[in-house]
């Protein structure tokens, strides 16, 4: 559902991006094209990974929800920012939907699958990368909301993104990276999630740049090189963490030995 819900949204802003006219400024067009197209690309994968799922994978899940909180964020900036045109009511449901799908992935974690091995370089790299961004994001954002509650100014747009950053994406690294550098069972397990969004998120902000001139304005190298570093550091990351993790045979509950037990016995 919430693939085919982004395919609508995302494939509408694309094809007509004057969607966006007088609801977003005119300077963060580019920006809403650029995260159109990457939304669309999420929702095809993610789409994909829904289709061809199986009950036994552990690793394409991981890459699903990361593709999830991508879109969580995306369509969260469209809510918050109160983007009003006629698909504002798809981008609060994809919102919505994204928030819990999180939720009870997080819920119903499988509790049966073994804690996951991955070696120790590649353990602390992959913390290592996560805990950067809080360490980075939390005292630029919260100095440049300072200024805002010493002088009571509310500003008109990309305010969302410091709520949905100090709110939800960085308590995330944070709390992924420490567990992971402790190498507790959830952090190994959960931190690529957070590498895929980090890399889906950032790299819009570079397609963002490279897709300006298509709207009158010019490329920043100053904001593309880096992002466009960010977005590979993710992608590293999320691939080496998922290559070199290891998890075990699932060992069967009780409840299921004794399942196959009756059926093994049955004369049917």
């Amino acid at each position: 559902m919430i693939s085919v819900l982004t395919l609508v949204a995302a494939a509408a802003g694309l094809r007509r991006p004057r969607i966006y006219d007088g609801i977003v400024s005119e300077e963060l067009v580019p920006g809403a094209f650029s995260q159109d197209l990457l939304s669309l690309g999420a929702a095809l994968v993610l789409l994909y990974l829904a289709v061809t799922a199986q009950g036994n994978q552990v690793k394409r899940p991981i890459i699903a929800l990361g593709l999830v909180g991508y879109l969580f964020y995306a369509y969260g900036i469209y809510v918050i920012e109160r983007t009003y045109n006629g698909l504002y009511l798809v981008y609060m449901a994809v919102f919505a939907l994204a928030l819990w799908a999180l939720v009870c992935a997080g819920a119903h974690i499988r509790r049966d699958l073994p804690t996951p091995v991955l070696p120790k370089t590649v353990r602390l790299l992959s913390a290592s990368g996560a805990i950067l961004q809080p360490l980075i994001f939390y005292p630029l954002w919260i100095g440049m909301l300072l200024p805002l509650m010493r002088t009571g100014e509310q500003i008109d747009s990309l305010y969302s993104i410091f709520i949905l950053d100090l709110c939800f994406i960085m308590p995330a690294f944070l709390m992924l990276s420490i567990l992971t550098f402790r190498s507790h069972r959830t952090g190994l397990l959960l931190l690529p999630t957070i590498h895929v969004l980090g890399f889906t998120l950032i790299f819009s902000l570079a397609v963002g740049e490279l897709v300006k001139p298509l709207f009158d304005a010019t490329l920043s190298p100053g904001a593309f090189w880096p992002a466009l570093g960010l977005s590979i550091l993710f992608l590293a990351l999320s691939i080496l963490h998922l290559t070199m993790m290891r998890i075990g045979e699932v060992k069967m509950t009780s409840a299921t030995e004794d399942s196959r037990s009756d059926r093994a016995e049955s004369p049917m």
